[in-house]
């Protein structure tokens, strides 16, 4: 029997010379390669910003250790949050929503291709001009300077009296960069979901992924502006005189928290809706069953959006503010665990009752489902005006946010990729190494994270780069940073997976998994005009009405 040829995008074709391949993807507009770009892109930052966090945590692994100077801890502590927020977690949600929001919907392409490709180059030089300030920002000794104030940026460390040299003025263009390709990326991901839709495909019959995209990528538009006008203006006080978050000279340092947060709070959602995204996909494939509860998911990503957009300040329960202020964020807190609890309820009523498979995209699922009960748990707790005044600034705020955005965000990302990785190769990735992956990362997860709980109730301030030893904190640092020692292996067993079974895999063919979303309806990989002819819909289950014409789904829809 003849071995099934297909094409993997990025192997050696015969003919093809690598100039012609690099060539081509310098110029390209096709929403599949830049969607791949961006998340190879955003992978490649992740490692870099990774064995920051390896130097970072094995600093702090001993008590008066002098492993790393405090300069250099300051400017790896800064690169690594801001890499984290703006190099990995955004392009990977763009990378996402720009592979597989027209192969969902029935299209071809997005409906600003050449402003796609900008968007994408936006956000490769805004991470280039980060990472050039080591050899291109001056500091005092002359040689390059990396920023030292910090992913947060807060005033006065920004300041020309703090922060001299230019490592400052390279993270904000930086940023500013990168925030112009989330816009247009942003746009053209609301324009295409609303305009390009395939004949039958109403908005109550779009995945709930597309819906989750759109969601997210309103709030960018609506978030980041915050943002940038606050780094304008930093910008002015640095080089024009303005005097805007300048102490000395009548300015306010809460003001510069008041425009991060509004930017920063929701931002926590943009990175963790997609993650919701890829879980509303994938569970109710590997349950066997469709989603429970589709406009009550929709109505809560929704509310999620518009709540958290009006809880910035509960980041600032320690600045001062009124009692009424603090009543209303700690109230609009829990308001916002509302919605979300109503996903995690939908998705084990997706569960429940169904023919639940354990494969690796359903095993990382699972995984996310513990991880971000506990993260929502302590988000709670924090949300306590007199709980947050004891641990604010503590470890126990770089736990409950490392759950959030590495046992939640992380692993819908680890699923999405073991999920979708077959209809972007055509290759299967192999079980065996992700079996490894998830048990490695697992562990060292829970040993760098749940420890940072204790150590945080127990008085460690974060930010610090060593302490002194009978404090308490020996034991739970060393095993923090022997757990992010897991983590790391269990990382680099998802790259020699990506890599090995990028030619190597087990061919997987158009639908592997037997799923019933548009994508698995065209080839693995699909080809570059996505569909030969337009699909048409009539349910929320289009690939379920071609498998099962005796039980058409659109009879329940």
């Amino acid at each position: 029997m003849a071995t099934q040829e297909i094409a993997i995008p990025g192997a050696r074709q015969p003919g093809v010379s690598y100039i012609d391949r690099l060539h081509g993807l310098v110029v390209t507009v096709d929403h599949k390669k830049l969607g791949l770009m961006y998340i190879g892109t955003a992978i490649i930052f992740l490692i870099v910003a990774g064995l920051m966090a390896l130097a970072i945590r094995w600093q702090l692994a001993l008590p008066n250790n002098d492993l790393i100077q405090p300069d250099v801890f300051n400017r790896l502590f800064t690169m690594h949050g801001t890499a984290m927020v703006f190099l990995v977690g955004m392009p990977i949600i763009a990378g996402l929503g720009n592979y597989l929001v027209p192969l969902m919907i029935g299209t071809r392409d997005m409906a600003f291709p050449r402003l796609n490709a900008f968007g994408y180059w936006m956000f490769v030089f805004g991470g280039l001009l980060l990472y050039f300030s080591y050899v291109g920002a001056p500091g005092l000794s002359g040689h390059g300077s990396a920023p030292d104030i910090g992913w947060f940026a807060y005033a006065p460390l920004t300041g020309r009296a703090f922060s001299r040299g230019h490592s400052t003025d390279y993270w904000i263009l930086s940023l500013l960069l990168t925030s112009v390709g989330s816009t247009v990326s942003a746009i053209n991901v609301i324009v295409t979901a609303f305009t390009l839709r395939c004949r039958g495909m109403t908005l109550m019959r779009m995945p709930l992924f597309v819906w989750m995209m759109i969601v997210t990528n309103f709030m960018i538009l609506l978030a980041l502006p915050a943002l940038s006008a606050a780094q304008i203006m930093l910008l002015i006080d640095r080089y024009l005189g303005g005097r805007f978050f300048d102490t000395q000279a009548g300015g306010s340092a809460v003001l510069w928290q008041h425009f991060f947060w509004i930017f920063g709070h929701p931002e926590v959602y943009i990175l963790i809706i997609p993650g919701f995204a890829c879980l509303s996909e994938i569970i109710p494939v590997f349950s066997r069953k469709p989603i429970f509860g589709y406009p009550v998911m929709v109505g809560a990503t929704t509310m999620i959006a518009i709540i958290s957009l009006g809880v910035w300040a509960h980041h600032m329960f320690s600045v001062g503010m009124t009692s009424v202020g603090n009543t209303f964020f700690a109230i609009s807190t829990m308001l916002v665990s509302v919605p979300t609890g109503i996903k995690i309820f939908n998705w084990l009523g997706t569960m429940y009752g169904g023919k639940i498979r354990l494969d690796l995209p359903m095993i990382f699922c699972l995984g996310f489902l513990f991880q971000f009960l506990i993260a929502g748990l302590t988000g709670i707790m924090l949300g306590v005006a007199p709980f947050d005044w004891q641990l604010t600034d503590s470890y126990f705020v770089v736990a409950h946010f490392h759950f959030v955005l590495i046992g939640g965000l992380l692993y819908a990302i680890f699923a999405s990729f073991y999920y979708w990785y077959p209809k972007a190769t055509g290759r299967m990735l192999d079980r065996k190494l992700g079996l490894l992956h998830f048990w490695l990362f697992t562990i060292g997860f829970h040993l760098t994270f749940d420890t940072m709980h204790f150590s945080g109730l127990l008085g460690m301030p974060r930010r610090i780069y060593t302490y002194d030893a009978g404090r308490g904190w020996e034991t739970l640092n060393f095993i923090s940073s022997l757990g992010a020692l897991f983590q790391a292996g269990g990382i680099l067993c998802l790259a020699v997976n990506l890599l090995r079974s990028w030619k190597k895999g087990e061919v997987a063919g158009p639908d592997p998994w037997d799923a019933w979303t548009l994508e698995w309806s065209t080839t693995s990989p699909p080809p570059e005009y996505n569909f030969e002819i337009e699909p048409v819909v009539r349910s929320r289950r289009p690939l379920w009405d071609l498998k099962h014409p005796e039980d058409p789904d659109w009879k329940y829809d």
